[in-house]
């Protein structure tokens, strides 16, 4: 039961929340990976994003037909992570079968180089997946179709009656696309705009997003002056005033975020340091566009901070040049006399309502190797402990990593790498 709720979580986090929708004359939301987009401009329709494939990718195209019979002319990838375009073939078979023109396949020039490094890392994002998708029992194959075309700072598509043009909006990756339709002043934010959580700038295993670039793309919609604003995930936003103020409001949040963060480096500060240290202003973050549904504050700060440092961010010299993770926990373990104690104080702590402080104490015997039974037992109570500090913490991105840590522990397993096989190479 408790599975199927966190897939239903999970399903409806990446799904559109706003159905199918009308935002104007001839654009509409159709529910895919996010809210995709169409656009009709006179003799023919332009899509922003195919959805996942499968069942959902084939309600997209019911929906649509629903609306119009015109041919669809091009797909626009919205960025490129993998499920937003993986419907790309069902949508190619469609015009097929009604004996239209293949359609246009459009991305930001930034997106093949992206493809090109998911496949070279599959066996990695496979992983990166399974924990931060722990309640999808299937693992993610992500679906990469090549764009046709591409473009650097902006397209225009030209159709009989309207135009639309395409922007580049480097924000959650470097590939990000916005669609703005001049004659409607509507906006698509695409992954610029996530709409239900504050920008998810730095989340655990994901590349960097580069905070006042993210910024400066928010500053850049909002000059535009639109207003209706589609987001990737929240509703439709309206009127010219509540987007404009949105956007830079985002964006003031970001900057913010970079001027307090520069100066705590600038005196010897840790990335977890910085993080207890720095307390956001509810003007900026208390907006429901910013709370850390999906994102955090916590996250951007690290992101920040990665951004000016290396990668020995806890300043302490026993992490330059340590042993095996293995090797250095079961050092750590044999040092302990009265290993007992240990699992006792980390008990009382999570008794206390001391979660995050029991999860150090239990560390000191859950890391180590082997199958005793006070290891087993310190990886159970470790286990327990996740789940417990998943429920405490809004950022779904943790919750998921709580939790897939805590199935790893249950299993006997310590480390990532001996839960799968490694990835077979061509």
């Amino acid at each position: 039961m408790a599975d199927q709720k966190n897939r239903s979580s999970a399903a409806n986090l990446l799904s559109g929340t706003e159905g199918v929708k009308e935002v104007t004359h001839g654009i509409h939301i159709l529910p895919g990976q996010g809210n995709c987009l169409s656009v009709d401009v006179g003799d023919g329709i332009v899509l922003v994003d195919s959805g996942p494939g499968g069942p959902v990718t084939r309600s997209m195209i019911d929906a649509l037909r629903e609306l119009s019979d015109k041919p669809v002319e091009a797909i626009c990838y919205s960025h490129g992570h993998a499920g937003y375009n993986a419907g790309i073939s069902k949508w190619v078979a469609h015009n097929e079968e009604r004996g239209d023109p293949r359609p246009r396949l459009i991305a930001h020039q930034n997106l093949e180089a992206r493809y090109a490094r998911y496949r070279a890392t599959n066996g990695l994002q496979q992983k990166l997946n399974q924990m931060q998708f722990p309640m999808f029992p299937v693992p993610i194959d992500p679906v990469l179709p090549d764009p046709t075309e591409s473009f650097s700072e902006s397209m225009t598509i030209k159709g009989s009656e309207r135009i639309v043009e395409l922007l580049w909006a480097p924000s959650e990756t470097d590939d990000t696309l916005a669609l703005w339709v001049p004659d409607a002043k509507v906006l698509y934010g695409s992954a610029a705009v996530p709409g239900t959580s504050i920008p998810n700038i730095g989340t655990p295993l994901r590349t960097q997003r580069l905070t006042l670039r993210w910024a400066e793309t928010l500053e850049r919609l909002a000059s535009l002056g639109a207003e209706y604003m589609v987001q990737e995930f929240g509703p439709v936003v309206e009127p010219k005033a509540a987007i404009e103020t949105q956007l830079t409001t985002m964006a003031e949040a970001l900057r913010w975020l970079h001027g307090e963060v520069l100066p705590r480096m600038n005196a010897g500060l840790g990335d977890t340091e910085i993080v207890h240290d720095v307390e956001p202003p509810e003007r900026l973050f208390g907006h429901s566009y910013m709370r850390p549904i999906y994102g955090a504050v916590e996250y951007i700060i690290r992101d920040i901070f990665r951004e000016e440092n290396g990668w020995w961010a806890d300043r302490n010299p026993t992490s330059l040049h340590p042993l095996l993770p293995a090797d250095a926990a079961a050092a750590i373990a044999d040092a302990i006399v009265d290993k007992p104690a240990v699992l006792e104080k980390a008990k009382k702590l999570a008794e206390q309502g001391k979660t995050q402080a029991a999860l150090h104490v239990v560390d000191l015997l859950a890391m180590a190797p082997g199958e005793g039974a006070l290891i087993t037992e310190a990886r159970n109570l470790k286990a327990s402990l996740c789940r417990t500090r998943a429920a405490e913490i809004a950022p779904y991105v943790s919750k998921a990593l709580f939790e897939s840590s805590a199935r790893r522990y249950e299993s006997g397993k310590v480390l990532l790498s001996e839960t799968h096989e490694p990835a077979a190479t061509s």
